[in-house]
């Protein structure tokens, strides 16, 4: 299951849960201090799911480089002129 399926589907938990506390809340009628901290507990469980639902995406999806287009055409040959020759040294020089 991805990131995205399973915030989901807490996401769906998390909103039957506070459906039935809400139902809860009213059978007791307001349910006193204790209602109000599973109310609170549970409207700060989805808050903090959504905060995750926004940071997923970049976590869930690494970004690919910006590709670089390398032209066909040869390289301007004065480019290398004053250049060593890798394992062969200077060009006006002898190798060992």
């Amino acid at each position: 299951m991805s990131v995205h399926d399973e915030l989901t589907s807490v996401q769906r938990c998390l909103d039957d849960l506070v459906r039935s506390v809400r139902r809860l809340e009213q059978q007791l009628d307001g349910g006193g201090l204790e209602m109000r901290r599973v109310r609170t507990d549970a409207d700060h469980l989805r808050e903090s799911v959504a905060l995750l639902r926004e940071a997923a995406p970049g976590l869930a999806r690494p970004k690919r480089p910006d590709l670089v287009s390398i032209p066909d055409t040869p390289y301007d040959t004065t480019l290398w002129t004053d250049s060593d020759d890798e394992g062969l040294g200077a060009r006006d020089r002898h190798a060992p």
